[in-house]
């Protein structure tokens, strides 16, 4: 069940007040400034035309589309398994994440049913990867307004997810790791594995989330500078379609692991009647820069929850649905050391007859770190998709980006950015 986070503020912050120049026709003159790309928390990607009446903004118009990597196109150009490479990419802060939500929609397309072990390993790695873009988010918010040090602590963190990533899956960055109907390939070494997660979650974790609160919870200059800042209300946050922390941080109680369940979120996930883990979804209800920074905190303990209930119960079996169909890659070690495995490995890739996909229409979503994820596919039965379409919870969270900057004052701009966690690359369309 959902509960409510109290802002743990000591001090009591004015807020901005939004209808500042309602009343003030002939406030003094405004000018235009540029804010980007070429400012460091832009990240050289986004640009907003300011206009201004001394230091308040008076309006705020973002422009987007700096990379034109045109990544839904590419999707009718990139089969099932091939279009993970772009969907990762989309979100490079935590990428595993979209290559599980982009298989989980092709899945369903094809109307295929995981295996139990599958199912764990894929929410354990959208449970890292929630953490990971929580971390990025929360330590570059706090860089932006000045505390390098938060930033060092949540990417030291960081980078020992990859360390887990890259030894399950080979890569590092960007680990394009799910198939149909599964994975690239099983865990390597599943002692090496767990010990892996649970230092990570007993030790190292715990102590980066403490050294964050304990810098940034009770920082006065921290405190004043998001404090009643960038307000979204929860009848403009459902208006303004947001979901996930945003959403949450303004009081709507709303989280696809809970209202729309799979994998190990729903019951009866191993087949066997298995209950579905048990997490909070952390609600906050001022809705500002603050109640945003503590919902992504206790994401991270919640996530944190979700891994330590199944690190330890990883099912025995494949991690891949039939190995002797035609749906789903065989592993390497049957492509090079059996003649049926390399015959089935060509059919798929190489010749018509591989993967055929129902005709239709579909829309599957999951909850990323930035909200509702979704692909919708269209198929006319090719080894391609016909059409995909993204939605990317950063192209609709920039969206409310001028709502809660206008009437706040310059120096507010990186303080409400960094809250939002826009990532650049979902963006392009």
């Amino acid at each position: 069940m959902p509960y409510t986070l109290t802002p743990a503020a000591p001090w009591d912050v004015d807020v901005d007040d939004v209808d500042y120049l309602k009343d003030r026709p002939e406030a003094g003159d405004r000018w235009v400034l540029n804010f980007g790309p070429q400012h460091p928390a832009t990240h050289t990607t986004l640009r907003v035309v300011l206009e201004l009446d001394g230091e308040r903004v008076v309006r705020a118009t973002p422009h987007i589309g700096y990379l034109h990597s045109g990544f839904e196109k590419l999707g009718e150009h990139q089969s099932w398994n091939q279009f993970v490479c772009v969907a990762s990419r989309m979100d490079y802060v935590g990428p595993i994440c979209n290559d599980i939500i982009w298989h989980n929609a092709v899945e369903k397309l094809f109307d295929i049913e995981l295996t139990p072990r599958c199912k764990v390993l894929r929410t354990i790695l959208m449970e890292l990867g929630r953490i990971q873009g929580h971390l990025l988010c929360v330590g570059a918010a706090a860089l932006d307004l000045g505390a390098f040090t938060g930033f060092l602590y949540g990417f030291n963190e960081r980078e020992f997810i990859y360390d887990i990533i890259d030894f399950l899956t080979g890569q590092r960055f960007h680990p394009d790791y799910t198939r149909v109907g599964g994975v690239v390939r099983d865990i390597p070494d599943e002692d090496i594995f767990k010990k892996m997660i649970h230092h990570f979650l007993d030790l190292r974790l715990p102590k980066a989330i403490t050294d964050i609160e304990t810098l940034l919870n009770r920082n006065r200059i921290f405190i004043d500078r998001v404090k009643g800042v960038g307000i979204l209300t929860a009848e403009e946050a459902t208006s303004w379609s947001l979901t996930g922390p945003l959403a949450r941080a303004s009081g709507v109680a709303r989280d696809l692991r809970k209202d729309e369940p799979n994998l190990c979120y729903a019951d009866n996930w191993d087949g066997d009647g298995a209950a579905a883990v048990e997490f909070d979804v952390p609600i906050a209800q001022d809705g500002d820069c603050l109640c945003r920074y503590l919902v992504r905190l206790e994401e991270m303990k919640q996530s944190s929850r979700i891994i330590k209930q199944l690190i330890d119960h990883i099912p025995a079996g494949p991690v891949n649905v039939d190995p002797e169909g035609k749906a789903v890659l065989p592993p390497k070690p049957d492509v090079y050391g059996s003649i049926e495995g390399t015959i089935q490995h060509f059919e798929l890739i190489m010749s018509n007859r591989g993967f055929v996909a129902p005709i239709g229409e579909l829309y599957a979503a999951m909850e990323a770190p930035n909200g509702e994820y979704g692909f919708f596919i269209v198929s006319d039965g090719g080894r391609t998709p016909w059409r995909v379409s993204v939605r990317a919870p950063s192209f609709i969270n920039y969206q409310t980006f001028a709502r809660m900057l206008e009437g706040h004052q310059l120096a507010d701009f990186v303080a409400i950015l960094g809250s939002i966690n826009v990532i650049a690359a979902e963006l392009d369309r």
